[in-house]
C-alpha cells in the first residue's frame, strides 16, 4: 500500500508542512487547478471563496474509493472506521 497525502497548497506549503512533521509519505500539491480536489467533492461548497475541505479517501489499486472521511476545520485525524479500513487493506498481500 502506497500512502500520499495530497493537498490544494501550494508546494512551498507543502514541503514546510510535511518537514515541519517529518511525515513519512510525499505530500502532493493539487494548486493551482485543483483538478483531483473537485473531483472527489473536496472544495466546500458553502464557501464565497474556493476552499478545500479537509478529507481523506483510501483508493485501492483499482482506483476504487474503499472509504472516506470527510472532516471540520477542528478535525485533525480520521475517524476509527476509516482507519480500519485501511488497516484491512493494507494487511491483505
Amino acid at each position: 500500500m502506497q500512502v500520499l497525502g495530497i493537498s490544494a497548497s501550494n508546494s512551498f506549503s507543502q514541503k514546510t508542512f510535511a518537514d515541519s512533521l517529518k511525515l513519512p509519505f510525499p505530500l502532493l500539491s493539487d494548486f493551482p487547478d485543483l483538478k483531483v480536489t473537485r473531483s472527489y467533492g473536496g472544495l466546500n461548497p458553502n464557501m464565497a471563496v474556493t476552499v478545500a475541505l479537509r478529507a481523506f479517501f483510501l483508493i485501492d489499486r483499482q482506483g476504487i474509493v474503499r472509504g472516506q472521511w470527510r472532516g471540520t476545520p477542528e478535525d485533525v485525524l480520521p475517524s476509527e472506521p476509516i482507519l480500519e479500513v485501511a488497516r484491512a487493506i493494507s494487511a491483505k498481500p
